[in-house]
């Protein structure tokens, strides 16, 4: 029987590349996103069923409509993948940079629970599916004049480990999935070198497989996983002294 698949974030970027890649396998697909011409446009290309929602994660009301119309027409999905985020160049000295601290943290942390939050009694009452949140490796550590995005991936990370606890022995896996770098509108702005590099397609490619296997936490690529490991490990001093100069996204540079 085909899967079903709610995926927000889903006109661009990872989002696109994910929803892309369960159509091939014959998915039943809930699309959600900001841009609907750009959603609307991926789902008349896709060779599957696919139900669209233009709407913004921080609507948590729009969120909850439009997973309970997709249960409605197809059943409680096998997957859901919160996936929309947004990021920023932030400087702690510029007061106007607070409220874009807060769009930040609504996106990329209220946004990623009101998505999964819909589905969650609904799998636990059938026993099965899998919850799947995409932070990244960004917050594992600070990074300057990246406080926010840093700080609400932190926090997405720390929450999606909560709702795996909490869904501990019912049937229902909670999937963190960390990329590094994607070749995705959200890195076009970044000044410093991205080492390992992925396209699109191919961090999806990687991402369904550690969904598939239910992995509880996930840095994609590998490299990037070996890269991390180390520097959550180097002394405070030492990570001072490296990364203090790094270059720093462009201030309220978003996407």
């Amino acid at each position: 029987m085909a899967q079903k698949i709610f995926i927000t974030g889903a006109s661009s970027g990872i989002g696109a590349a994910l929803a892309q890649h369960y159509a091939g396998r014959g998915a039943t697909l809930g699309l959600a996103a900001r841009r609907a011409a750009q959603l609307q446009t991926l789902a008349d290309s896709l060779a599957t069923e696919v139900c669209t929602y233009a709407l913004d994660v921080s609507d948590t009301a729009a969120l909850s409509s439009a997973a309970q119309d997709f249960i409605a027409r197809h059943g409680v999905p096998d997957i859901v993948i919160a996936n929309a985020g947004i990021s920023a160049g932030t400087r702690s000295e510029q007061a106007e940079d607070i409220a874009v601290l807060v769009k930040i943290m609504q996106t990329n942390v209220i946004g990623l629970a009101a998505t999964l939050q819909p589905f969650v009694a609904a799998m636990r009452a059938r026993g099965s599916g899998i919850l799947v949140g995409i932070a990244s490796v960004a917050g594992f550590r600070g990074l300057a004049g990246a406080g926010a995005y840093c700080a609400s991936k932190s926090a997405a990370i720390t929450w999606l480990e909560s709702l795996r606890l909490e869904l501990h022995g019912s049937g229902v896996d909670v999937v963190t999935i960390c990329p590094g770098f994607v070749a995705t509108p959200l890195t076009a702005g970044n000044r410093n070198r991205m080492p390992f590099l992925l396209g699109a397609p191919a961090a999806a490619r990687r991402i369904a497989l550690a969904i598939e296997a239910r992995k509880p936490l996930a840095i994609i690529p590998w490299q990037m996983r070996m890269v991390f490991l180390f520097l959550r490990r180097m002394p405070n001093w030492l990570y001072d002294r490296l990364f203090a100069r790094a270059p720093r996204k462009p201030r309220n540079s978003s996407t």
